[in-house]
């Protein structure tokens, strides 16, 4: 028998393309085993459990409820806020566009809620959702908790900045979410 033939033989099998392609492959499958064996809605019997926790263990507070850094959930999280970013910059314009001058500040805008919905329902059908959220980045303000269509009509919705201020804010918000999605971020005291 020619051992050396079965050495090369042996060499090439074990350094074939075909056989990286399957340790990779194993190599997915085992981490994908042991992610499930961590994620508490995962089906399997006992056995599969081994003796790990179904309740993931946090490094720091912040983390919970948040994805995983560098996964795919975070990417399209930012890429979301992104787009809703530019919904309420959307949403300003059209409160400033088709709003009235407030009394004292002839920069800011008022407008009905029932009048806004009537606006903007045939632009986006989350109007409420996006006032919202507005409200909570301070863009804008009006009474109450949430609004309901035909009873709070007549409720006004201020503006409290100017929209050239609001579309710098909002614009500077996703400039920041995109460098951090991009391969290589840029710190902004370093753009040319």
């Amino acid at each position: 028998m020619d051992v050396s033939h079965e050495l090369r033989v042996l060499r090439y099998v074990v350094d074939s393309p075909l056989s990286s392609k399957v340790a990779k492959f194993n190599q997915v499958v085992t981490e994908h085993k042991n992610n499930q064996l961590e994620n508490p809605f995962s089906e399997g019997n006992g056995s599969d459990r081994r003796s790990r926790s179904p309740n993931p263990k946090f490094l720091s507070p912040d983390e919970y409820g948040k994805p995983k850094k560098g996964s795919l959930t975070e990417y399209r999280g930012m890429k979301a806020n992104i787009q809703v970013y530019q919904e309420m910059i959307e949403l300003c314009e059209v409160i400033h566009n088709s709003g009235r001058p407030v009394e004292d500040e002839p920069e800011l805008r008022e407008i009905s809620f029932g009048e806004l919905f009537q606006i903007y329902v045939h632009i986006n059908d989350k109007v409420v959702g996006l006032l919202l959220r507005a409200r909570k980045h301070e863009l804008l303000t009006f009474e109450g908790e949430c609004l309901f269509q035909k009873f709070h009509d007549h409720v006004p919705i201020y503006l409290l900045r100017p929209i050239k201020q609001i579309r710098e804010i909002m614009t500077s918000k996703q400039t920041e979410i995109r460098r951090s999605l991009s391969p290589n971020p840029r710190p902004t005291n370093e753009l040319p």
